[in-house]
């Protein structure tokens, strides 16, 4: 006692698997849509009970295919497509679980579905993520429907739509086409694939905006493509990305990582050099929102970038900007990057007159490199003692000052100090951000400032 749930395809022969063809032949019955013999009763046997039934009629096909199988019988039921997409196996099975009738032997045959017919029709649509929605809210409530037209639209999906359009179920489609607009290119490309694989088969490429819903009947597929998908010639084509893959090599990922942030900064009203900085700045920090988190004097990047392809010093107030500047830089032009911090003489001189060893390491580095290019990224009482010096030591003339100090206490004020120096070009990360990491950024931009021409003009 079995009962095989078959599905005949979207209506050609050639579309019939063999698995099916040889289900049909050696079946004691058949059961199906009426609409659906004419394409498989010449592969019947001669002696098949035959069984059909008008559309709307799934429950009680269910029904007597279950009484069939129950008297002993072979029982065959075909439907279009592939039997368990949107067809006769989920009612088939449904009633017979919730019967316990554990004696039927269930079976399910695929069968090639309308949407995957339409989609060998028009070429590639298919090439990324999709999904399947049926627009009949006969069984299913409009509100569940429409949160899953919302999905796929948000989510980007190709969307093939089953039942799109009958006489009395007219405004469906209307509807879902105004919701894909709010996520979707009015120039999204459509196909409406009306009897695909049948004699009357009629496709019609148009686009979401263009889409009329009087085109549409019960006998149509129609495909929507995601933001992605293009046409070409009488085909619609969904990238899968090969000829665009994702960043693979380290090189390959930060210069996409620049793409992203350098798409936020353009509109910014910067120069090329200012946003070259910002672009390294939030590369480091993660935070496409810190657009005004960098603050640069006049030129400061140019003559910095100069000053260090000239083989500059760099001094730094703690070991982790130090590391954080890119040693193939410093190697390239030959700079010596200086941290003074656990010198011996800096903790002694600490000890001494009462100094954080950040502001000790500085007074010993602003005595050594009176025209380095000085570099802080963690502590403002080395900033602190940076901007005094420079206003009260005349042998001290810097190339410059990054100012990126994090935290609470001192930090903005160590800023404010910097940046109403006129005597020297600086650069600021404002409020308590900063960090190592985001000071050896700028240098790192200023070592660098000719890569700014591939991101912005």
């Amino acid at each position: 006692m079995k009962i095989t749930v078959a599905g005949i395809g979207p209506g050609d022969q050639q579309y019939i698997l063999p698995i099916v063809h040889q289900a049909i032949a050696k079946a004691d019955v058949i059961v199906g849509y009426s609409y659906y013999f004419q394409f498989v009763e010449e592969f019947f046997r001669s002696d098949v009970e035959r069984i059909e039934m008008p559309l709307g009629k799934e429950e009680a096909r269910a029904e007597v295919a279950i009484e069939k199988a129950q008297e002993g019988k072979d029982v065959l039921v075909i439907g279009s497509g592939d039997a368990s997409i949107y067809s006769m196996a989920s009612i088939v099975y449904e009633m017979v679980a919730k019967r316990e009738l554990d004696q039927i032997e269930l079976e399910t045959l695929p069968g090639i579905s309308a949407f995957l017919a339409a989609g060998s029709k028009l070429g590639a649509p298919l090439g990324h993520d999709f999904c399947c929605i049926s627009l009949s809210d006969l069984m299913t409530p409009w509100n569940a429907i429409e949160k899953r037209i919302r999905g796929a639209a948000m989510g980007d999906f190709v969307t093939s739509l089953y039942n799109p359009r009958s006489v009395k179920r007219h405004w469906q489609l209307g509807r879902l086409k105004k919701i894909f607009l709010e996520e979707r290119d009015p120039s999204t490309p459509v196909a409406i694939v009306r009897q695909v694989t049948r004699s009357e088969e009629n496709i019609r490429l148009t686009t979401l905006g263009e889409l009329n819903p009087e085109w549409v009947d019960m006998f149509s597929l129609v495909m929507i493509g995601n933001s992605q998908t293009f046409t070409h010639k009488n085909h619609m084509i969904t990238p899968r990305g090969y000829l665009n893959r994702k960043p693979q090599t380290g090189v390959e990922i930060q210069q996409a990582s620049f793409d992203v942030v350098a798409e936020r900064i353009r509109p910014l009203n910067f120069s090329v050099a200012e946003k070259w900085a910002l672009t390294r700045v939030i590369h480091t920090t993660g935070d496409l929102s810190d657009t005004k988190l960098l603050e640069v004097s006049d030129q400061a990047l140019e003559k910095w970038n100069e000053f260090l392809k000239g083989g500059g010093e760099i001094v730094t107030d703690v070991t982790m900007v130090q590391a954080g500047i890119t040693k193939a830089f410093s190697g390239k032009y030959g700079n010596q990057v200086f941290c003074h911090l656990n010198d011996e003489e800096t903790k002694a001189l600490a000890v001494e007159k009462g100094l954080t060893r950040s502001q000790a390491g500085m007074k010993i580095a602003i005595e050594k490199h009176p025209n380095a290019l000085y570099v802080v990224g963690n502590a403002p009482t080395a900033l602190f003692e940076i901007t005094e010096s420079i206003r009260t030591k005349e042998n001290f003339a810097p190339a410059g000052v990054i100012g990126a100090p994090v935290g609470f206490i001192n930090v903005i004020e160590s800023k404010e100090q910097l940046s109403q120096l006129n005597t020297t070009n600086w650069a600021i990360v404002h409020g308590n951000k900063g960090g190592s990491n985001v000071a050896a950024s700028i240098v790192n931009a200023a070592f660098t400032l000719e890569e700014a021409s591939n991101y912005y003009e």
